[in-house]
């Protein structure tokens, strides 16, 4: 089986993790209560030590654990979240059921708890990093986005160094790179990031290969795919030498894990 990269970036201590990384998307929620507390207190039931999540901010810039641009696909509520004030948007109930949260609030209630936390709008760029310095959180999480120039603007903000993961632009880069086999244009691609965060296919075609995979850890980068919800494919992706999975399935992947001796 292939090894798992060694832990080599600048931000080390949010990859610190005995094998590959289990991430439960939104925290685990069957019933579809994805990014409340219930889902993130159900992962953590499991023993998830890590968790992805989305960011937005409000009108009046609180910093909301969403994912969503809207409140309408999985609340009571509806209309923009940045164009509504925070005293609407905690009135509206995830299923129904559940508020909406803040960052600040999953960062909180489990002190040792790793977030990937995925910047979804340039107005939730200030708010994250005025969270993520309040709670001096740096050591354990990650930040994220499809825009590099969003999260980068995270990371100027912060007063220090936190794990970061590739957005759309440098991991098509590598990509590139990955495919002709340079070295030098990877590495580029790679200069400013602790790991690579890529679906398995785009658009139909695969991106994560046993290739890039290689090609990755040659620079020290691990590998984390999202989102894979059958076993099968959890299985294929762990044998192939990924350093992550992050899946609706907490449950199932749990279970792989454990028959593999992977989970820790």
């Amino acid at each position: 089986m292939p090894q798992a990269v060694p832990v080599t970036s600048r931000a080390t201590a949010y990859l610190d993790h005995p094998g590959p990384i289990p991430f439960a998307h939104r925290g685990f929620s069957p019933a579809g209560l994805e990014n409340s507390m219930a889902a993130f207190a159900a992962a953590v039931d499991l023993g998830f030590r890590y968790v992805e999540t989305d960011v937005h901010a409000t009108a009046d810039g609180v910093l909301v654990a969403f994912h969503d641009a809207t409140l309408d696909r999985v609340t009571d509520g509806s209309g923009r979240v940045a164009e509504l004030p925070w005293a609407t948007v905690r009135r509206a109930r995830i299923g129904g059921v559940e508020p909406v949260p803040l960052l600040e609030d999953l960062l909180g209630a489990w002190p040792d708890l790793h977030v990937n936390v995925d910047v979804k709008a340039d107005a939730a760029v200030g708010p994250v990093v005025d969270v993520l310095e309040r709670t001096r959180a740096h050591d354990r999480v990650c930040v994220a986005s499809f825009s590099d120039a969003r999260r980068r603007a995270v990371l100027r903000g912060l007063s220090r160094p936190v794990t970061t993961s590739a957005g759309n632009a440098s991991a098509a880069a590598f990509r590139g790179a990955a495919a002709v086999r340079s070295r030098r244009a990877a590495r580029r691609a790679l200069h400013d990031v602790d790991c690579l965060q890529l679906p398995e296919r785009h658009r139909g075609i695969p991106v994560v290969t046993s290739a890039s995979v290689a090609a990755a850890h040659a620079h020290g980068v691990p590998v984390h795919v999202w989102t894979v919800n059958d076993p099968a494919d959890m299985r294929r992706l762990l044998d192939l030498g990924v350093d992550g999975l992050v899946t609706d399935r907490a449950d199932l992947l749990r279970d792989v894990l454990v028959e593999r001796g992977q989970w820790g």
